[in-house]
């Protein structure tokens, strides 16, 4: 059963939270925060079975939405990307000042796919500053090279599945968002965009500060940072 919470953020948008936590215990316990997928939520299979996987093991679990993956559009023109980094940062901080103030005995992280290589982003960008914050990090079936993932997930049967499934909604979400702030890019483009590498071309590299999907691949994947992280990960 999962419990929501709607935390305002430093842009005056906001994100949802979903906690699932422990209805009998008598003692507080650590926090696990599980940052999800591409067009993921708490309803995604992972997030269920992390959920029951820490309701059996002394863990309380929340999963933070991505801007626009809880049900409700967001309301600034920025969505969510791979690298979003300041955004895992503005939430493992405030999860930090809620584990404290609770006084659990710790703050765990754990990333999935598109999740986990914005998490090692994160620790990767702050290096030491990160053991201030949580304790330990996993990543699982991240994209940390997003350019060799983007090329296998544009390709043969992983263009069959994966891309046609994540466009199924990756685009009406993008022209809810389009007509929330008309002129932000072209309708056109977006629609006739057949790949991930088109849509982030059109719609995520732009909104987010970068000048092409090559930019934002780039900038935004996780594995040349890897080597700067220093907290168990």
């Amino acid at each position: 059963t999962w419990r929501r919470e709607r935390w305002t953020t430093p842009d005056q948008d906001f994100v949802d939270v979903d906690f699932c936590e422990s209805a009998t215990a008598t003692l507080p316990r650590p926090l696990l925060v599980l940052f999800h997928g591409l067009e993921g939520s708490s309803g995604s299979h992972y997030a269920q079975a992390f959920a029951d996987w820490a309701h059996h093991n002394g863990c309380d679990i929340a999963v933070p939405h991505f801007r626009g993956c809880s049900g409700t559009l967001n309301l600034a023109p920025r969505a969510y990307h791979s690298g979003d980094h300041e955004e895992v940062h503005h939430l493992l901080v405030k999860f930090k000042q809620r584990v404290d103030a609770q006084k659990r005995p710790g703050l765990l992280a754990a990333g999935v796919s598109l999740g986990g290589n914005a998490l090692m982003r994160w620790a990767g960008e702050q290096g030491q500053a990160a053991q201030k914050v949580v304790q330990a990090i996993a990543s699982i079936c991240s994209p940390l090279d997003l350019t060799a993932s983007g090329k296998a997930i544009g390709e043969g049967f992983n263009r069959q599945v994966y891309t046609r499934m994540f466009l199924r909604t990756m685009k009406p979400k993008a022209l809810q968002k389009l007509a929330q702030h008309p002129g932000l890019f072209k309708r056109e483009a977006l629609l006739a965009a057949r790949t991930l590498y088109d849509f982030d071309n059109v719609f995520t590299a732009p909104l987010h500060g970068f000048k092409s999907t090559e930019d934002y691949w780039a900038r935004a994947s996780a594995k040349p940072h890897l080597h700067t992280i220093r907290i168990p990960a």
